[in-house]
């Protein structure tokens, strides 16, 4: 299969596979992992464009970003195009490539406050938001759906094609309802639908665990790229997997426990240069469980990483986890 080349605007995507942006978690360091893995396009996620407008300092700090990561995505929510407005002309002094309005975020702070999932309820506002935010950039502007609001109100097809025609560059549907959450199951069927009815590209996100529900997302629905979530927590290499298996049809093994620790540790340095120490130990100790999760002893060393009150002290775990396991293997192949 020859290799994914995607054009979102005037930014050039170069793979198939694309990293959601996950707020918590896709920080900095994640991201440079990501990108390390062949994720293709990574997002800044889920700033309010409002905490922009006010020039919180918090917020400009999670806008730190490296030349390695990009083309990088920031994504952005809000419910008023005038602050949209502001706050996409605050980004072009940024180094990002694109700027994705939220749409489908479920979570009561964002679409209790008519953000996120909450403008899948009111098309008219949408198409406003993204008209404003197209007019204060060059960059492309690109929108995260859901499915709709509930299973008696599914329209991401109607409104990808009404916000196409307000300047959108590319969409990215997630076929749960808001009311869904993320339980049951994604309705693909969208995805094709509302790839059916648009010109721009499409991403294709919801139950994508494996490289192989990557590949069977782009047969059944014809999505331009595939973005990989929760299933990239603490394993990076479902990333490089399914690049493999899409652009080369080459099945990749699963990381060793070895790999994963060595990774972990790599994500501990590149924390340590953004994040004081404190703050970045506690980000850690979640992305320390999701790596070790179902390896020998992961009980024991989830509890030593969740009382580690420093970087070290998660690198120290992890050394001596390596050894135990190396060694552990070493005996089983005598």
């Amino acid at each position: 299969m020859e290799r994914f080349e995607t054009n979102i605007g005037r930014v050039r995507i170069s793979g198939p596979v694309v990293l959601a942006p996950m707020a918590g978690i896709t920080d900095i360091a994640f991201r440079l992992i990501a990108k390390s893995f062949g994720a293709a396009l990574v997002y800044i996620p889920l700033i309010s464009a409002k905490a922009l407008c006010l020039q919180s300092r918090k917020t400009f700090d999670l806008l730190v970003s490296d030349p390695a990561e990009r083309p990088v995505a920031v994504q952005i929510f809000g419910s008023d195009p005038g602050t949209i407005t502001e706050a996409v002309g605050i980004l072009n002094a940024y180094s990002v490539d694109i700027v994705d309005i939220n749409m489908g975020c479920p979570v009561p702070k964002v679409a209790g406050n008519a953000g996120g999932a909450a403008l899948m309820r009111d098309p008219a506002l949408a198409v406003k938001i993204v008209r404003a935010a197209v007019e204060a950039t060059d960059m492309p502007i690109t929108v995260k759906l859901r499915a709709g609001w509930d299973k008696n109100s599914i329209n991401a097809p109607k409104l990808a094609r009404l916000v196409e025609e307000a300047g959108a560059s590319a969409i990215a549907l997630h076929p749960r309802t808001k009311a869904q959450g993320f339980s049951g199951v994604a309705d693909w069927k969208l995805i094709a639908e509302t790839k059916e009815g648009v010109g721009v590209p499409v991403i294709g996100s919801g139950d994508v665990r494996s490289p192989e529900d990557a590949a069977r997302m782009i047969e059944q629905t014809g999505c331009d790229l595939v973005m990989v979530a929760r299933a990239a927590r603490g394993n990076p290499w479902v990333l490089s997997r399914a690049s493999a298996l899409l652009q080369h049809d080459t099945k990749l093994p699963e990381p060793s426990p070895v790999e994963r620790l060595r990774v972990l540790t790599k994500q501990c340095t590149l924390l340590a240069k953004y994040e004081d120490e404190r703050r970045a130990a506690l980000k850690m100790r979640k992305h320390a469980a999701w790596y070790i999760k179902g390896l020998k002893n992961a009980a024991i060393a989830r509890e030593k990483v969740n009382h580690a009150r420093s970087l070290d002290e998660i690198v120290d775990i992890c050394h001596a986890l390596e050894i135990e396991w190396h060694g552990s293997c070493c005996s089983n192949r005598r």
